[in-house]
């Protein structure tokens, strides 16, 4: 729980001071409103770019401040961005107050003037200071603007309360169609897409109603360092080469590369290794790549690239084979890599797993290559979310490709959806970049949730950012239904929190209880950049061992780092320290032996589970 004091300035006129507590829980997700007709935000700010780009030099691209952005808008345009990023109607008069994230200082336009009136009360929530902007409107039309021209910050959150006592407020025709109104009282979400709730209600806001919008649209028209600059633009050389699955690890191998856009066509040459003999060659097997046109246009020096994916298929199990990607021309390929297939049979490997990079990739670039270095039997990597700080912005992923270099060519990558690469709402990028498993539950979309088997082990990759109980009927038909001895599941977002005041109670109820009755060995997590591996748990409460109970870890790769609180569920944590995680399955007994290590290669935890 955390706590959220509100003083009250000497500029407004008297009120008390109120306590307003706030705390995480989970309520059942209301159903989506009524989606009308408006004009668009997202297309008015796809034009507004468009004119930039034409009207403005390079320079001053990089340098636009929201004041010149708001010089810049048309009147149209100002009245869109003003009235149409949330739009309801409303039967009586009400009073329509704005919590607002002060470190947007100036910020939203519309908000300065046009009826709005700073109050004066300002609400401190940890270290973020909050204001209450507060307007009259008539019984009708209430149309409400975006967060900021800029980045960062909370999405606001709108109140209402009836400006005649004993009026009822009902709200209808919302818009969009993912913003919600609820009664104002203990227990009710902020936002419709993230789990905070409120766990008491502030005297001034008795009888009030929350129009819960998305916190993920706070973004909508971050106009202000909207354009970018990519320091890994692509070029006629294939390069970001990726291996993923999307079918059989045993007999398949799924890879993906970019160009630029003078390259039309995409091959993949390969070969058994085993058959393989430099000073005898025999013809690799060639295959024709499919490709995607990439259109990024806020990157200015690459707005456009290539991506090639291409599936090998009818592989020999257990084997190791050279492959190259090209464009088919004698010089247009790589140098020659490998891959290796799974096993068919039963056998003893290893496997990495890393929580967040996100930021420092740089840095996280050195931690990944420091662990291929010291464990190059290592199968494949799984990174449970956050692979990048913006998922919407290119650049960061051309960083994250280019850091890791000369590894996930060499080793597959499992990779999970965290909130980063949901960046708007949406992981577009993340499922442009890779072609995954698309065995997921029927209507969530493919690839953002899946399983595969290896060896004697299963994994079930899951999307925390959607509602976990559109998964759970999926969830526990593939755990019913293997055979394997070990059961691995990653998420983003822990189910036992690393870091203060967080917590994912819905994610608890909808999987754990389908992880204590098929005995899923450890839940590989991420999200909290705090380093944490829980007691064994089961029915949420601890058990004596594994054997009984689920171990939960929650580990960070980046150089972000957050506190860590205690909790009666963390046998061991640390804070400040990026890991890398090291899993090796031993057939004989079944072992599994879990160490982590700092990116020295020091040992910092260290778990054994004997079945």
């Amino acid at each position: 729980m955390f706590k959220v004091f509100l003083y009250v300035s000497t500029l407004m006129r008297p009120l008390t001071a109120i306590l307003w507590m706030l705390s995480f829980s989970v309520l059942p997700e209301l159903l989506h409103a009524h989606v009308g007709g408006h004009p668009s935000v997202h297309d008015t700010v796809a034009a507004i770019t468009l004119r930039m780009k034409s009207a403005f030099t390079e320079t001053e691209l990089k340098t636009l401040t929201p004041y010149q952005v708001e010089e810049f808008l048309n009147e149209e345009e100002k009245k869109i961005l003003s009235t149409e990023h949330v739009h309801f109607r409303v039967n009586v008069p009400v009073v329509v107050s704005i919590i607002r994230d002060r470190s947007l200082k100036s910020q939203p336009f519309w908000i300065r003037g046009n009826g709005w009136n700073l109050t004066g009360i300002v609400i401190k929530i940890k270290d973020v200071e909050v204001d209450v902007w507060q307007k009259s409107f008539p019984a009708g039309d209430v149309g409400l603007g975006v967060n900021s021209l800029g980045s960062g910050g909370a999405h606001y959150i709108p109140i209402l309360k009836p400006q005649n006592e004993g009026d009822v407020i009902e709200v209808s025709d919302i818009y969009p169609g993912q913003v919600q109104a609820a009664i104002l009282k203990a227990g009710v979400k902020l936002y419709t897409d993230q789990e905070e709730t409120l766990a008491s209600v502030p005297e001034l806001f008795n009888e009030s109603v929350i129009i819960q919008t998305k916190y993920n649209s706070r973004q909508d028209a971050s106009l202000v360092n909207y354009f970018k600059w990519t320091q890994y633009p692509s070029t006629p050389q294939p390069d970001q080469v990726v291996l993923t699955w999307s079918d059989d690890p045993q007999t398949t191998q799924t890879l993906q590369w970019r160009t630029d856009t003078s390259v039309k066509e995409g091959h993949v040459l390969f070969q058994n290794k085993a058959s393989f003999n430099r000073f005898n060659p025999k013809p690799l097997e060639k295959i024709l790549a499919r490709f995607e046109v990439l259109e990024t246009p806020n990157i200015i020096n690459d707005p456009i690239s290539h991506r090639f994916f291409a599936t090998l298929t009818g592989l020999q199990p257990d084997a190791t084979y050279v492959y190259s990607v090209g464009d088919g021309s004698e010089d247009g390929w790589t140098e020659l890599s490998e891959f290796t297939t799974a096993p068919s049979s039963i056998e003893p490997f290893s496997f990495i797993y890393m929580g967040d990079a996100q930021n420092g990739l740089d840095r996280w670039g050195s931690l990944v290559h420091n662990a291929f270095r010291e464990r190059p039997d290592a199968a494949f990597y799984i990174m449970a979310g956050d692979l990048v700080n913006r998922g919407n912005d290119r650049d960061d992923w051309d960083s994250f490709f280019y850091n890791a270099d000369d590894i996930y060519d060499r080793r597959q990558l499992v990779p999970v959806i965290g909130n980063h690469e949901n960046q708007g709402g949406h992981p577009t990028l993340y499922l442009r970049n890779f072609d995954l498993f698309k065995n997921g539950p029927k209507g969530v979309e493919k690839e953002r949730a899946y399983a595969f088997e290896y060896s004697n082990a299963q994994f079930v990759v899951l999307d925390s950012n959607i509602k976990p109980e559109t998964q759970t009927a999926w969830l526990e038909k593939v755990l019913s239904e293997t055979k394997a001895t070990w059961k691995f599941v990653t998420y983003h977002h822990p189910a036992y929190s690393s870091a203060p005041s967080r917590d994912n109670a819905s994610i608890r109820k909808e999987w754990l209880p389908l992880f204590d009755k098929y005995h899923v060995d450890l839940a590989l997590q991420g999200h909290d950049h705090a380093y944490l591996r829980t007691f064994p748990m089961k029915g949420e409460k601890k058990v004596a061992s594994p054997k009984e109970g689920t171990v939960y870890i929650v580990s960070v790769s980046g150089t972000k780092m957050y506190e860590q609180d205690p909790r009666n569920y963390t046998e061991f944590g640390m804070t400040n320290t990026a890991t890398y995680q090291v899993l090796d399955i031993q057939i004989s007994g079944d072992r599994l032996v879990y160490r982590a290590y700092d990116i020295d290669g020091k040992l910092k935890d260290e778990l054994v589970i004997q079945k």
